[in-house]
């Protein structure tokens, strides 16, 4: 299966476009967009639907050692038996790790978000505190800020008679 050389997806086979250059390069298209866009001389890093952007801005993991273990590892050798259970047992580890590290991945970057989320909904709370407390709450607090002047005052006018 190939690639597009615009946006990087897939391209099944019966579907796509080909674009021959002059120089016989040939390009392969997913779809008229990428098709489109490659003749607009636009840049896939920029385009924020493409592969590479997502990339390029960190929202996909890019750089990973396991990537480069599977390149390696398609080199031609003599096979048995004990070598093939090793190959496969290999590549379930690798694929488990791959796993893990994406996973962790997505969780760091959904992790800005939920903060940003938990900060707007303690902004909002303190905007609308009044729909939250009763305005009895209020009135019991003023109730004992007013006792307590009172008392204060009281202690007070005596010492201002004695004088």
């Amino acid at each position: 299966m190939d690639a597009c050389y615009f946006c990087s997806s897939h391209i099944y086979p019966g579907h796509g476009i080909q674009f021959v250059r002059n120089d016989c390069k040939i390009f392969k298209f997913c779809r008229s967009k990428c098709h489109k866009n490659f003749k607009r001389k636009r840049n896939p890093r920029k385009a924020k639907w493409t592969k590479a952007f997502r990339k390029g801005s960190g929202k996909e993991l890019a750089v990973d050692p396991a990537f480069e273990f599977e390149k390696r590892r398609n080199v031609p050798v003599k096979y048995d038996r004990e070598l093939w259970k090793q190959t496969v047992e290999a590549m379930k580890t690798i694929e488990q790790i791959k796993q893990r590290r994406q996973n962790l991945h997505h969780r760091n970057r959904l992790k800005k978000g939920k903060e940003l989320e938990k900060e707007q909904n303690r902004k909002e709370v303190e905007r609308n505190i009044a729909l939250i407390k009763s305005p009895a709450a209020g009135l019991r607090q003023m109730e004992a800020r007013l006792v307590e002047e009172i008392e204060e005052s009281d202690k007070e006018e005596p010492m201002a008679e004695e004088v």
